[in-house]
């Protein structure tokens, strides 16, 4: 998921989820074992100060916290100790300038440790406080799994595949949080560092076998992962999205390699169907398992790959093949080639992880793991038309869903609602007005999430894009501007016709678009089954693939 359009997709509050991101019991930790693992001295009398959690967040300070006082985009964390001490902070890191800060205010109450960077030091010490993975003790394995698109969908099959083979396991991710009690929605793609560590040693404490986890781009930038171990990390593609980030999709790339390091992950299993994945398997200095879920000949050069893919039901059954000889069968419920790509993905993760082979085959056979609720992916929310809502909100997720719900029907159409996230990578609105014109019969072209984006403009470079597509290219094409979003969705449904496929693309599961620093309550889903029903049409109640 795209982290800008993270804070806007639910509900909660960072306080809300605070406590609950913990674990119930943590041992102490004195100040002199904190101070000597950043390679300084704990202030005289200070040494055996307790020490039982960690925040970068004043307003998140729970009694007996280390609170990391970071240089900010426009202010420093030293502004907020007052804050976090009243709160029960016990201690405090920061740097230079942190320290300079402080020394011109009043005296602290507390020690203060200085270090030349403290956000390198935030997962080592997260990691040291929590006992997130202990050498001395068991943890549950962990799979990670990063990527362009595919993300969330390949967790949660991660995760399904592996409750069907009896086990407990725990997701962090883009939608919600499990561990091991009611989920917790989600602000991030990733959770800041303190909280991943916090959420593996929870996870640890309540007795899950597992988990699995997004790895955003931006959480390996940031250093939300660091000091975490992956027992598998997976790759699912490369496409354009985060240039704003990242400037380039070498950097980009580079970016994601950092997870596939010794540093970061014991082995891999790497799809290898873009030059991104092949690139990212020869570098890789980890033991790594290619996939192909591609058709071409260049498929049977993988380690496992996908092979007699045919339809069932809305979805598809196919067989992955090894090298040596060996087969697996798997199915999913859930409609498209990406995820057949996926299932492929979840299925080699967990059997790289140890899992027997016949094992895992009857708990495909037995089950059905691949048919399973992601909320705002490929989301059915009526069949007669079909409708569906999916979080496609790049130029190659876009084409594939709009590919992945053409009807082989005849007089069907494609009716498509999308648009364009503000103040984020530019470059790809018109490259997705054009994918829209060649793949969709009906554009409607609407707003996504402006931000503080003149909203009319986004929409005007992704009509370019569409109109010049159309023209360029003798499209057949209708090509709509129409907004607000709500009125987008009920306009593509006035337009349907029963035989028609109206796709939602962009949003998924958010429940709010910001506009102007304003979070206005907005749920795709919820818009499409009023239009649908508003119209007289029925609404799917197949809670198979609905969330």
């Amino acid at each position: 998921m795209s982290e800008h359009k993270e804070a806007a997709s639910n509900t909660a509050t960072p306080d809300a989820g605070r406590s609950a991101f913990r674990p119930a019991s943590v041992a102490a930790v004195p100040l002199a074992a904190i101070a000597g693992a950043l390679g300084v001295t704990a202030p005289d009398g200070s040494q055996d100060l307790g020490v039982t959690g960690i925040t970068l967040n004043s307003r998140a300070v729970e009694p007996g916290d280390l609170y990391m006082a970071l240089p900010g985009a426009t202010r420093h964390g030293a502004d907020f100790v007052p804050q976090a001490v009243e709160a029960g902070a016990v201690a405090v890191v920061t740097d230079d300038a942190g320290a300079r800060q402080l020394a011109l205010a009043t005296e602290q109450p507390v020690p203060v440790l200085i270090i030349a960077e403290p956000r390198a030091a935030v997962g080592p010490l997260s990691a040291l406080i929590y006992r997130s993975q202990p050498e001395d003790a068991a943890f549950p394995s962990l799979f990670g799994v990063t990527g362009t698109n595919g993300k969330t969908t390949t967790t949660y099959f991660i995760n399904s595949l592996l409750r069907a083979l009896g086990k407990q396991p725990g997701l962090i991710g883009t939608i919600e949080i499990v561990a091991g009690g009611e989920p917790i929605p989600s602000l991030l793609t990733t959770p800041e560092s303190p909280d991943v560590h916090a959420l593996l040693a929870l996870m640890r404490e309540r007795g899950l076998d597992a988990a699995s986890m997004e790895v955003s781009s931006h959480a390996i930038s940031y250093r939300r992962v660091d000091s975490v171990m992956f027992d598998v990390a997976g790759f699912t593609n490369l496409t354009q999205d985060h240039l704003d980030l990242h400037g380039s999709m070498e950097e980009y790339f580079n970016t994601k390699a950092e997870l596939f390091t010794a540093g970061r992950a014991r082995q891999a299993v790497v799809t290898v169907d873009d030059e991104w994945g092949r690139k990212l398997a020869a570098l890789a200095d980890i033991p790594v398992t290619t996939l192909s879920a591609a058709s071409s000949s260049g498929a049977l050069d993988a380690d496992w790959h996908v092979a007699s893919i045919n339809p069932r039901g809305l979805g598809s059954e196919f067989e992955l093949h090894h090298t040596d000889g060996r087969t697996l069968r798997v199915h999913t419920g859930l409609p498209g080639d990406f995820n057949v790509a996926n299932a492929a993905l979840a299925t080699v993760m967990v059997l790289a992880s140890g899992v027997n082979e016949s094992e895992l085959q009857d708990a495909l056979d037995a089950h059905d793991p691949f048919t399973v609720a992601v909320p705002g992916r490929m989301q059915l929310v009526s069949t007669e038309p079909a409708a569906v809502v999916d979080f496609a909100h790049n130029p190659d997720a876009l084409a594939r869903a709009l590919m992945a719900v053409r009807s082989p029907e005849e007089e069907s159409r494609v009716i498509v609602v999308f648009g364009a996230t503000g103040q984020r990578d530019q470059g790809k609105r018109p490259t997705m007005g054009a994918i829209a014109a060649r793949l969709a019969d009906v554009v409607i072209i609407s707003d996504d999430d402006p931000h503080d984006e003149d909203a009319a403009a986004i929409r005007a470079e992704v009509l370019a894009g569409a109109f010049a597509a159309r023209e360029g290219e003798n499209l057949g094409s209708e090509i709509i501007e129409s907004y607000p979003r709500d009125a987008a969705i009920r306009l593509a449904v006035d337009l349907a016709t029963a035989k028609d496929t109206i796709l939602i693309a962009g949003r998924g599961h958010e429940v709010w678009q910001e506009v102007q620093g304003v979070n206005l309550a907005l749920d795709d889903r919820v818009e499409l089954r009023a239009a649908l029903t508003s119209k007289g049409f029925s609404v799917s109640s197949d809670q198979r693939i609905e969330s």
